[in-house]
């Protein structure tokens, strides 16, 4: 049996969803048409004849795309936030959440990730069939707690991402590789994978240096400390240390 999806959206998890169900063909048992733009007509009739809709677009527009497909009890009518509830799919019957857990950049790298990644799911099970058949691994996220885990996400991710880019301006300002501190983070998260967090802390914060740290203080850029503190203050925590010697130094 075959089961059919149409993707709403254009952007980039539409295009990451489109290209990896292409990539599966037919003879995995799934068919992928899309994706759909902006078109209202062809959003109406998203439902007909399809098994699954996939609602790829910006969270805030989920609600309105919902409301606008007409109602097909046999279909599943699934969105891939992280954040929003099942409500929003209202006033569909069949209704699903498939948030991949993992950065979609672009469609063709996108759609490479999709290929054995995690999913945090919710609603009918359909979607964990789709994501078995894309070699995914899920996790199930009940709508009272969707909120937590996509914070959780933001953190793994952008927040990441946003704790790099003070990397790469200390790095800069001494003139030293930004390739070997992305190593030495690569080398963290393995640990975290195998230990866990706690016990893969170490730094001046783990050991209570608190010389050393009252040392960075003074030598980074006086934009740079409100960051770094913040994030002793949390390797801390981390550590179960509470002194907050170094944290007048602003």
């Amino acid at each position: 049996m075959t089961r059919s999806v149409c993707v709403i959206g254009a952007g980039r998890a539409g295009g990451s969803f489109v290209g990896a169900l292409a990539a599966l063909g037919v003879e995995a048992g799934w068919a992928v048409d899309g994706p759909v733009g902006r078109d209202p007509e062809a959003i109406a009739a998203a439902a007909q004849d399809v098994d699954l809709v996939l609602i790829c677009t910006a969270d805030a527009a989920v609600p309105d795309i919902a409301a606008q497909i007409r109602p097909n009890p046999e279909a599943v009518i699934a969105h891939v936030s992280g954040a929003l509830p099942l409500t929003v799919l209202a006033p569909h019957e069949r209704v699903a959440s498939l948030h991949p857990v993992m950065s979609l950049p672009n469609p063709e790298l996108g759609a490479h990730r999709l290929r054995g990644g995690w999913f945090a799911t919710a609603g009918d099970a359909m979607v964990r069939d789709l994501a078995a058949a894309l070699g995914g691994r899920t996790f199930e996220v009940a709508d009272e707690h969707r909120a937590v885990h996509h914070a959780a996400a933001c953190v793994a991710a952008n927040h990441v991402v946003a704790l790099l880019g003070q990397v790469e301006r200390l790095a800069a300002a001494v003139g030293a590789p930004l390739d070997a501190y992305l190593e030495m983070t690569a080398d963290v998260v393995e640990n975290v994978r195998s230990l866990g967090a706690a016990a893969a802390l170490t730094g001046p914060a783990a050991r209570g240096d608190e010389a050393t740290i009252e040392r960075h203080l003074a030598a980074i850029d006086p934009s740079e400390r409100a960051t770094y503190l913040a994030l002793v203050r949390e390797a801390r925590r981390l550590a179960g240390r509470t002194t907050d010697r170094a944290d007048s130094q602003t």
